[in-house]
């Protein structure tokens, strides 16, 4: 497994977003993109048409993470209009098996995402039918809470599912990462990571990356799974 940074727009300039992108291009494997209702979380923020637009004007991959209500009806416009993956809430969704499959029939990444408050047996039950799962290590809705480490308990008990399964599976994580604690997050088993302010709160978003990634990969590198 390798370490991928994506970091999150939700952290970025929208006033100038492609910029913002650009300046993180080449260096970020992918960009995160945060869709939000106002429903299933109590924030609003961008939809289909914006993340189209943005789709067009990036070479990065795009991670939609959808925030959202009714993910089974909305979920697979996003894989059509080029989202490298997409993300649905276990909490939201319906049926995350016929989803996953709708996601990549259209060429995505299908994951699901559980809640702080969501136990990790909804995350298993469909690990077998997706890519990747993400575990909020944050209440989901807005950025730059503090990290919750009790989350990582997830993340260790997903990772070790896998091996013991031989499953290949991405584990991401979201909320809260930086360089502080971006090291227990790679150590419990994370390969993926979401990091906004770390990233954007900076004035070089280009070395955060760097960095970040540098710190992962020794921690993985060490880590009680990676061997």
């Amino acid at each position: 497994m390798g370490v991928l940074i994506a970091p999150s727009i939700l952290s970025a300039n929208f006033g100038r977003l492609v910029d913002d992108c650009a300046r993180v291009a080449g260096v970020a494997d992918w960009l995160h993109v945060d869709v939000m209702d106002n429903h299933f979380v109590p924030n609003l923020t961008i939809g289909l048409p914006v993340v189209a637009d943005l789709l067009a004007q990036v070479d990065s991959p795009v991670d939609c993470h959808l925030m959202i209500d009714d993910p089974d009806r909305w979920a697979p416009a996003y894989a059509e209009a080029g989202a490298a993956s997409v993300t649905f809430h276990s909490e939201a969704v319906r049926d995350a098996r016929a989803l996953s499959r709708n996601l990549r029939a259209h060429g995505s990444r299908a994951a699901v995402a559980i809640k702080p408050g969501t136990s990790v047996s909804a995350a298993l039950d469909v690990i077998k039918d997706v890519d990747m799962v993400l575990v909020m290590t944050v209440e989901p809705g807005f950025g730059g809470q503090a990290f919750m480490s009790e989350c990582l308990a997830k993340v260790r008990e997903l990772r070790d599912y896998a091996r013991s399964s031989d499953l290949q599976i991405l584990i991401q994580v979201d909320g809260g990462v930086a360089a502080d604690t971006i090291e227990q997050c790679a150590d419990a088993g994370a390969d993926v990571f979401v990091a906004g302010s770390a990233v954007y709160g900076t004035d070089d978003p280009a070395g955060a990356i760097r960095r970040l990634r540098s710190l992962a990969e020794t921690a993985q590198q060490g880590s009680w799974w990676a061997h």
